[in-house]
């Protein structure tokens, strides 16, 4: 494989940032200050949100989520300004920052699970996933059908998304040792003697699946995230990448044609440096928009003590939950090769439900209850055990009312057969009042 045509110029810039007379104010250090102080802004802009949710930390399992998509626009604006500041090195800082846009998407998913698991009581029975009608997939795919009930959907939407969390740090680590071995050649665009465009297409498809995902479940579960305000959530996320990227194009465009190269700067330094500090600029205004997007005013609980900031930060940063979701699916998949009847089965998935099908917590209550139970598992109808709907160490859920499993919300009392761990939470009265 060729090697890539130096990005840099051979002579560096030997004048100091300071002089006798002051700061030598050219415009790569304007342009440095600008950066630098945008960076500033956006971190402090979004240290006080993230804090506004740590100090009214009373939903961990959604603001949990919250704050790692908070963490998005800082990570961003930080990175940029030291790709600027050390513009030689731009690609490694390039490939480091977008790999928290896989973290920051699959972080999304995971919320609106989360919303949906705990749906307020105007919501019925009827229109929880569980009982979703079959349906047509989005485009493209809209000439098949899909049914909602299927254990294995479930799993399989939660693949998608969850990929890219594998995918895209592999990619950036692929790309980093190619760009060390100068065969990466970014400027070079989609030349097939060089590795850029294997990755890419890697990349194309692992994103276009996640994304996908994400349509689809905001397509099946939108009437329970009325309120919710997700198409804004989900902008303030996709709004960075979308401007990255095409900024990134139109700079790349505009190189040998309206940019030039000068004695220090070679026409790609400029078009990166140009690019990165647009990102540091435009992450102030995403900051802006995540504070309200993602409002801590929802959860604050009046008269309520402010709650430690240290629990909160350790949870966002802690992504043991990613990997233990990625692992369960991969388990649910081989059951699934392997032939497993409760993972085909439509009434055994009915019986797990939606929350245990994703990996939700379990209300205390419920958690207590399938615990204490002689029958800690559900059997399928062939008698056989099913380690999918094996209950897993109970973890506190901040929504004891609502439960999305399809069960019957009848008056428990009269109901008298329950024989399942989830018939017997009903018959003890807890179940949701609509």
């Amino acid at each position: 494989m060729p090697t890539c045509p130096s990005d840099n110029q051979q002579t560096v810039d030997q004048t100091d940032f300071w002089t006798d007379g002051g700061i030598d104010w050219d415009a790569h250090r304007i342009g440095w200050a600008i950066a630098g102080a945008c960076a500033a802004a956006t971190v402090i802009i979004s240290s006080i949100s993230v804090l506004q949710h740590c100090r009214s930390y009373t939903n961990p399992a959604e603001q949990r989520q919250i704050l790692r998509i908070l963490y998005m626009p800082p990570i961003y604006g930080v990175i940029s300004f030291l790709s600027y500041r050390f513009f030689r090195s731009y690609t490694y800082y390039e490939l480091v920052e977008v790999v928290y846009e896989a973290f920051t998407l699959s972080a999304f998913l995971m919320l609106l699970i989360e919303f949906v698991a705990s749906s307020g009581s105007g919501h019925k029975a009827e229109s929880s996933i569980a009982r979703k009608d079959k349906r047509k997939l989005p485009f493209p795919f809209c000439h098949w059908r899909y049914r909602p009930t299927k254990p294995y959907f479930m799993y399989t939407l939660k693949w998608a998304v969850l990929q890219y969390v594998i995918f895209r740090p592999a990619i950036s680590i692929a790309a980093i040792i190619c760009q060390a071995y100068n065969v990466l050649c970014e400027s070079e665009g989609f030349d097939a003697q060089y590795a850029n465009v294997y990755l890419e297409a890697v990349d194309f498809v692992s994103i276009s699946v996640a994304l996908y995902g994400l349509f689809l479940f905001y397509g099946l579960t939108k009437e329970e995230l009325v309120g919710r305000r997700p198409l804004a959530k989900f902008l303030a996320i996709k709004l960075i990448v979308m401007f990255t990227w095409y900024q990134s194009f139109v700079f790349d465009a505009l190189e040998g044609r309206v940019i030039h190269a000068t004695q220090y700067w070679t026409e790609t330094n400029i078009a990166d440096g140009l690019n990165a500090l647009a990102i540091c600029i435009e992450m102030i205004f995403f900051a802006c928009f995540m504070w309200w997007a993602y409002t801590p005013a929802a959860y604050r609980i009046e008269g309520a003590k402010p709650t430690s900031i240290w629990r909160p930060l350790w949870d966002s940063i802690n992504f043991s939950d990613f990997a233990l979701e990625i692992w369960s699916s991969f388990r649910f998949f081989i059951s699934y090769i392997r032939g497993i009847p409760e993972t085909r089965s439509r009434y055994a998935h009915q019986v797990t439900g939606f929350d245990e099908a994703f990996g939700l917590e379990k209300s205390g209550r419920a958690a207590y209850v399938e615990h204490n139970s002689s029958e800690s598992v559900i059997r399928g109808q062939n008698g056989r055990t099913s380690e999918y709907d094996s209950s897993r160490a109970p973890r506190m859920s901040y929504d004891e009312d609502i439960r999305l499993a399809p069960y019957r919300y009848g008056d428990a009392r009269d109901d008298h057969d329950a024989s399942t761990p989830v018939d017997r939470y009903v018959s003890e009265g807890s179940h949701p009042r609509f």
